[in-house]
């Protein structure tokens, strides 16, 4: 029934219903995943395997196929935005003890995998590099949720968010490499020269250069006085540009969008663009990660074997799962005990960089593309399959982490400090101390409902665009 409803509508037309239902779906999931309280990644991701070839296929092959520009885009916001963690004198207050802890726990990760599918297992070079270098991210939106939720404060902390805020620039930097190298090895090593090597090392740093010049060029395209819509239609272009210059180039947008970032940062410390990228984002953002999910093989996790293995797909994304967590944990305990840090951060702070989400998929969905074939489907399977698990238990290790380190309690005697006594010396009763902390904490609440900063931005420029159109048309907003 479906098919003859694809054949007989235009193909403008099913392409707007695709997104509409993915937009619409997508929003929709998150209110049930927000009862069990899964960020909506999960929600997402789920989506697009509901409606996917191998469940309800409410999405047309040729549709799914057509979207690949998607995660370019995507990668491109979600680099962009990396590259803001790369500020100077943030890494000059924070010395070398975030980056030392960040190499042991990123890196660690990624050589206990590579050591365990290709050594040991004996999987496929391109596969175990490509898929250690994916072990090293770790997805911050569940922790700083988590931390939100909590009001969690501390050097524990303090340390998590600079870790995480690393951990994908380390990430990003392994998987160039890895990639690189993955494509000379399948091309025979009999076959490999400086063209086959070098040559994307050599376009990666092109790259990089080419998102520095851009990064400068931003900020030369963004005086003090352009309007906010013009900066976010400006810095959209930039984005677009440079993706189209590195598919031009067969070359990954990642490194050159951090770098990108990180120049337009230092040079402008203007933080504000990206926060109304961030607000302008999800929904682009969603329709990648529900993509991600139409392309997920589910037949191919379930099913007996690989196609470059005798290993089932299912019991290499177990073996992944369980490696990266013993990785990260004791990455994170090394680098801590390295830089010294207390016993409640170096004990625990492994369980914080558990969850893996953005990322990584949008790494694995640009490294099924580069690598093809069955070998880059079944990469990307593992990775979605993974995420969602680790995306489900992720919140709860970061929970436990920050109550076992002591960053939060939920002593409400600890919480708020009320004298035990009256004034004249008298003893106060459980009741009478009750109700001076409620109303403590009472006048320690926001007056007004909280948003966003990314919705502020937002709301600032709205208010801008109005008193724009108030100077140039003064009737604008009277009465009549």
């Amino acid at each position: 029934m479906l098919d003859k409803f694809y054949a007989e509508t235009s193909e403008v037309a099913l392409i707007i219903i695709s997104i509409a239902l993915m937009l619409f779906l997508g929003f929709a999931m998150t209110r049930l995943t927000k009862l069990l309280k899964l960020p909506n990644v999960t929600a997402y991701i789920l989506v697009g395997i509901l409606i996917g070839p191998f469940c309800l296929d409410l999405i047309p092959s040729k549709v799914i196929h057509g979207m690949d520009f998607i995660t370019d885009i995507a990668l491109a916001f979600i680099a962009f935005s990396v590259g803001q963690f790369f500020r100077i004198s943030t890494l000059k207050k924070n010395g070398m003890k975030v980056i030392v802890i960040t190499l042991f726990e990123a890196l660690l990760a990624s050589v206990l995998i590579f050591v365990l599918f290709y050594f040991i297992l004996h999987i496929h070079l391109a596969f175990s590099i490509v898929l250690a270098a994916l072990a090293s991210a770790t997805a911050p939106a569940s922790t700083i949720m988590t931390i939100r939720q909590t009001k969690a404060k501390g050097d524990f902390v303090d340390t998590l968010l600079q870790v995480v805020a690393l951990d994908d620039v380390v990430s990003l930097i392994a998987y160039s490499i890895a990639i690189s190298v993955a494509l000379a090895s399948m091309s025979g090593f009999s076959n490999v020269d400086f063209s086959v090597i070098g040559v994307p090392i050599l376009k990666n740093i092109g790259a990089l250069i080419l998102g520095c010049a851009f990064g400068f060029l931003l900020k030369l395209l963004m005086p003090t006085k352009r309007s906010t819509d013009n900066r976010l239609i400006i810095s959209l272009a930039t984005l677009f540009l440079f993706c189209g210059i590195c598919a031009m180039l067969d070359v990954s947008p990642l490194l050159g969008c951090m770098s990108m970032g990180m120049v337009y940062i230092n040079l402008t410390e203007d933080d504000k663009l990206f926060k109304q990228l961030n607000y302008f984002s999800p929904p682009i953002l969603l329709l990648f990660f529900v993509l991600s999910g139409l392309n997920f093989k589910l037949d191919a996790l379930f099913s007996g074997k690989s196609s470059f293995t005798s290993i089932p797909l299912i019991v290499i994304g177990i073996l992944y799962v369980i490696t990266r967590v013993l990785g990260k944990y004791l990455g994170a305990f090394l680098g801590c005990m390295t830089v010294k840090k207390p016993k409640e951060v170096r004990n625990y702070l492994g369980l914080g960089l558990v969850p893996q989400a953005g990322v990584a998929i949008g790494l694995a969905a640009l490294g099924a593309r580069m690598i093809g074939g069955d070998m880059g489907e079944e990469l990307q399977t593992v990775i979605l399959a993974s995420s969602v698990l680790y995306e489900m238990v992720g919140p709860a290790c970061s929970k436990l982490a920050l109550y076992l380190s002591h960053s939060y309690t939920t002593d409400i005697n600890e919480l708020v400090n009320v004298d035990a006594v009256h004034q004249d010396g008298t003893q106060k009763s459980g009741v009478e101390v009750l109700i001076e902390q409620i109303q403590t904490i009472q006048k320690q609440l926001p007056q007004h409902p909280t948003i966003s900063e990314e919705e502020a931005a937002f709301n600032q420029a709205i208010e801008e665009q109005n008193e724009a159109y108030r100077n140039h048309y003064p009737r604008f907003g009277r009465r009549r």
